[in-house]
């Protein structure tokens, strides 16, 4: 039986230096090598999942098919290497400290003191191994390399059980089936305009000391690093100057696997794990074309995303991701005007006037109006105002889960003359509910109510934008991240006066996909390649 292949990628100095996409970059590198790749992310934090994490604080929730509420890295995972992921594939402390606690329950350990070496460092390894070989790619047998990524920086305290747990793997797969990629920064002070070398020695010799020995750096900076600061590098971290990459700024992320292509990232990678050697260089036809054509598009497309959590970017990840895709398909350079929801609603409901007259100038220059979901009632008439502005002035128009809703309260207001229409979510004892609560679990508002992960959509007509847009399919399965609906006694009032649900749950109970041209509604969360995920929400109750 062949041995797995690990690739671990940690950082240094700073947070934010874009560890996920440099994983998700060197999956793809292994993966155009011939390579199967799979990928798991290590969150330190004590949260099980990210599902009740603020927006502001942890930015997007990505949902996998499984219904799994985890980092935004794995959909980088997924959209880099098209493969499907499970929330396994995402650890937690919380997770961690569950698995071990519960077997302690059961009396797993015989009497033992539970302690976080070795039973904790041991269930972080088994964890690993066992996700390791859990096939990703649709084929039987387990992946080549499992690319693995640790959150947060080194010498977080959070981390120290898992730097642990990862040295002793380290030892215990041995030489050649383990490599440590270490993400750090080689900052630019603008006073002498040199790259200084010593945050990054100083992170190297942390993790050193922690017994994780680096056998790549991936240095991000400004520029490339200079012939004598790798030098300097390579000297003072023990690093061979041929396994010192510089991951430079770059017009988009579509560049970033090029960067480790042209560096032979993956001929590094294949010498300290004992690959055969490849026999030709990685294409990436595709990415350097989509790279290309990204840099060289001018005309623009400006759409507004009126949402709650905007100034955050992180929060909307997904959506962004996708409407890039959807700008250089279109050949359009994609402008995105952040609208805080709330700075729409009546000025003399808000502080800054100057807020609410920016809002609006943005809204009305807007080629297209994005309203993605968002939990509580704050900014919900802001929304809805969009919704009446994009649809009064024949605006492409697209509503995510609550975005969705909003436009049918919106109608129902505007159009069927219910002045108090609304959702219960906001109004429980509004006389006229057009979108209501219904859990497929529980009945109460809190624990497991939240409709997660992949559910099938039956499209009603076979001739609509809808349909078209997905290849004139019968049937879609999309990932869902929400608990109320449009309330099923009153959509026959609502077509009646010109609405379309062209897309139903298999009951018909619960309304997916709503169209009315020009403007499209949806409560799907859009999970494939391009990627619209459902973005990150704050507490329950949940839209």
């Amino acid at each position: 039986m062949k041995k797995m292949k690990y690739v671990l990628v940690t950082g240094g100095v700073v947070s934010g230096l874009g560890k996920g996409v440099t994983a998700s970059s060197i999956g793809l590198l292994l993966k155009e090598c011939g390579l199967r790749v799979t990928s798991i992310k290590i969150d330190p934090y004590l949260n099980k999942d990210a599902g009740t994490m603020s927006p502001f604080e942890h930015g997007e929730v990505f949902v996998l098919d499984d219904g799994g509420e985890v980092d935004l890295d794995l959909g980088n995972y997924e959209r880099f290497l098209d493969v499907q992921l499970t929330s396994d594939n995402n650890i937690t402390t919380g997770k961690i400290y569950q698995f071990v606690l519960d077997k302690e329950r059961k009396g797993d350990y015989l009497g033992k003191t539970v302690q976080v070496v070795p039973h904790i460092t041991d269930a972080i390894q088994e964890w690993i191994e066992r996700v390791a070989m859990i096939p990703v790619d649709g084929k039987e047998g387990p992946a080549d390399v499992c690319v693995i990524e640790l959150g947060g920086t080194i010498g977080d305290i959070e981390s120290m059980p898992f730097i642990e747990a990862l040295g002793q793997f380290s030892c215990r797969v041995g030489v050649g089936n383990f490599c440590l990629i270490h993400v750090s920064l080689v900052p630019v002070l603008n006073v002498v305009g040199e790259q200084k070398t010593k945050p990054t020695q100083h992170s190297v010799r942390g993790l050193r000391g922690l017994g994780l020995t680096p056998n790549i750096l991936a240095c991000r900076s400004t520029m490339a690093l200079d012939d004598n600061v790798k030098e300097k590098l390579s000297q003072f971290c023990h690093v061979s100057a041929e396994h010192i990459i510089t991951l430079y700024d770059v017009p988009n992320i579509w560049h970033i696997p090029l960067l480790l292509r042209d560096q032979k990232a993956h001929e590094a990678i294949f010498k300290v794990l004992n690959l055969p050697s490849i026999t030709e260089e990685p294409s990436l036809m595709e990415w350097t074309t989509r790279a290309a054509i990204c840099d060289k598009l001018h005309e623009p497309v400006r759409i507004a995303i009126v949402g709650k959590y905007t100034g955050l970017s992180d929060t909307y990840l997904s959506i962004l991701k996708a409407l890039l895709h959807a700008s250089v398909a279109c050949g359009k350079k994609l402008i995105v005007d952040w609208v805080p929801a709330s700075d729409l609603e009546d000025m003399t409901e808000i502080e800054n006037l100057d807020a609410y007259k920016a809002a609006w100038k943005l809204l009305k220059s807007a080629d297209g109006v994005l309203v993605p979901g968002g939990f509580g009632d704050r900014g919900v008439q802001g929304k809805i105002l969009a919704a009446k502005h994009a649809r009064e002035n024949r605006i492409p128009f697209l509503g995510i889960c609550l975005g969705m809703q909003v436009a049918v309260i919106e109608f129902a207001r505007s159009v069927l003359g219910l002045k108090d229409a609304n959702s219960t979510e906001f109004d429980p004892s509004t006389r006229n509910p057009c979108v209501i609560f219904m859990p497929e679990g529980s009945k109460t508002h809190k624990g497991g109510t939240m409709r997660l992960g992949s559910r099938r959509t039956h499209f009603q007509v076979s001739d609509c934008k809808s349909v078209k847009l997905y290849g004139n399919r019968r049937f879609i399965d999309e990932r869902h991240r929400h608990r109320y609906e449009v309330n099923p006694d009153m959509v026959a009032r609502l077509e009646n006066a010109g609405l379309s649900f062209t897309g139903k749950d298999q009951t018909g109970q619960r309304m997916e996909v709503l169209l009315n041209y020009p403007i499209i509604h949806t409560t799907l969360v859009f999970n494939s390649t391009p990627n619209l995920n459902q973005d990150q929400e704050n507490l329950p109750p949940c839209s």
